[in-house]
C-alpha cells in the first residue's frame, strides 16, 4: 500500500509550529493534511530535537558546503600569505633608493 506523497519540509515546519503554538490540535492537523498522528508526532519530536534542520533532514553542511568551506579556508590562508609577503616587500623597498629623476 502506497501512502500519500511526502510533504515539503516547510509544510511540516508550519504544521509543527501551529501545533506547538496551540493554533490547532494534532487531530486537526492530521485531518487537514491527511497524514497519520504518528507522522505529526515524529515531525514534532524531530523539530524539538533539531529545530528546522531536523525536518529538512540535514544535520550539518552538505558535501558541497563542506567543499566550499575548505576552499574559503585555503583562499584565506593564501590571501594572508600574500599580504605578509607584500608587507615584507614594502619594508625592504623603503630602505632602497628609487630611480633618480635626473637620470632620465
Amino acid at each position: 500500500m502506497v501512502g500519500p506523497p511526502a510533504l515539503p519540509s516547510e509544510e511540516e515546519v508550519r504544521i509543527v509550529l501551529s501545533v506547538l503554538a496551540g493554533g490547532v490540535t494534532v487531530a486537526e492537523a492530521v485531518r487537514r493534511v491527511k497524514v497519520s498522528e504518528q507522522s505529526v508526532g515524529t515531525w514534532r519530536r524531530r523539530f524539538l530535537e533539531s529545530g528546522r534542520a531536523g525536518l529538512a533532514g540535514t544535520s550539518g553542511p552538505s558535501a558541497r558546503g563542506q567543499q566550499l568551506e575548505a576552499q574559503v579556508a585555503d583562499l584565506t590562508r593564501a590571501l594572508v600569505g600574500a599580504a605578509v609577503e607584500l608587507r615584507v616587500w614594502k619594508k625592504s623597498a623603503e630602505g632602497r633608493p628609487g630611480p633618480s629623476r635626473t637620470s632620465r
